[in-house]
């Protein structure tokens, strides 16, 4: 019931990114919904029902190439993004600044799109034809996705004009991004390399205090030719502080260096593994925690 919940707010957004900031201020988009626009630009064809046809067809050459599970949330997808379309495509005037509806455009198509990934649907469209183009001759699926996306485009200057196209551009760049934060969340986290000769002593304290997985690896010295140890670490963005605290106790002469991820599951990200390990009943009562506990 989530995933359809999600499914149809997803289309929802996508379609009010269409009809509100894209139609009105002659912004294109990818796929099949920037075709549609540029038609509706040039010939003024009915988005809606460009959308439905085209999309419709789609999905039937390709429904071999999808999980049923897909195919059975498309189906409902693809009308009922059309329908959102057809009543909302006259109801707003366009933006003095075309590129704030630009930026709008991004934000609820990225926020539609996420939503809709994360139900396992699918807009059909140019990612379908991708998905065919990769089964019948090998091609690459991402690459193809975006070469066609981009053919339709570039196809925008000769019908909206060239800075509309690169207003277009912004919109997909940012929908791209806001696509990401959605799917992957707001929240990033750290993998952080600690080079010390008190490695273990780091390792026990990073895993009594913040029942983080620590995994020691061995490594060489370049300049002394040398073996030497550092700690591994995965941790949230509101535990490096903390983090950085214990190593500095143990070893204020520690060599630490701190990447930047998204995307981190399983281990000590699901649940307490040890007896000491803090545990909280809500983010906020966490986030409250290790601030304090950096600030001692």
């Amino acid at each position: 019931m989530k995933d359809y919940a999600l499914m149809i707010l997803g289309t929802f957004f996508f379609s009010l990114s269409i009809s509100i900031f894209a139609m009105p201020n002659s912004l294109a988009e990818g796929g099949v919904a920037g075709l549609a626009l540029l038609l509706y630009f040039g010939l003024d064809w009915s988005p809606a029902l460009v959308t439905l046809i085209a999309n419709g067809i789609i999905l039937l050459i390709g429904y071999r190439y999808l999980p049923k599970s897909m195919i059975v949330k498309s189906i409902i997808t693809v009308p009922l993004f059309s329908f959102f379309l057809f009543i909302l495509q006259d109801i707003a005037n366009p933006i003095d600044d075309a590129l704030l509806a630009a930026l709008y455009a991004g934000v609820f198509t990225g926020i539609g799109f996420g939503f809709i990934f994360r139900s396992g649907s699918t807009m059909s469209g140019t990612s379908t034809i991708a998905k065919m183009l990769n089964y019948k001759f090998g091609w690459d699926l991402t690459g193809t996705n975006f070469i066609l996306d981009t053919l339709v485009v570039l196809a925008g200057i000769f019908v909206i004009g060239p800075l509309l196209t690169m207003y277009t551009v912004v919109a997909l760049f940012i929908g791209k991004r806001v696509t990401d934060y959605v799917l992957e969340g707001f929240e990033s986290k750290k993998i952080v390399h600690i080079f010390s000769n008190q490695h273990e002593s780091i390792a026990r304290s990073v895993q009594k205090n913040l029942g983080a997985h620590a995994t020691i690896l061995q490594g060489k010295n370049y300049d002394v030719n040398e073996e030497e140890n550092l700690v591994y670490v995965v941790v949230k963005k509101q535990q490096l502080f903390f983090l950085k605290k214990l190593i500095r106790e143990i070893d204020i002469d520690a060599f630490t260096v701190v990447h930047t991820v998204k995307d981190v599951s399983g281990g000590s990200f699901n649940k307490a593994h040890y007896p000491t390990q803090v545990t909280f009943s809500s983010e906020k009562e966490e986030k409250k925690f290790y601030k304090e506990q950096a600030e001692e």
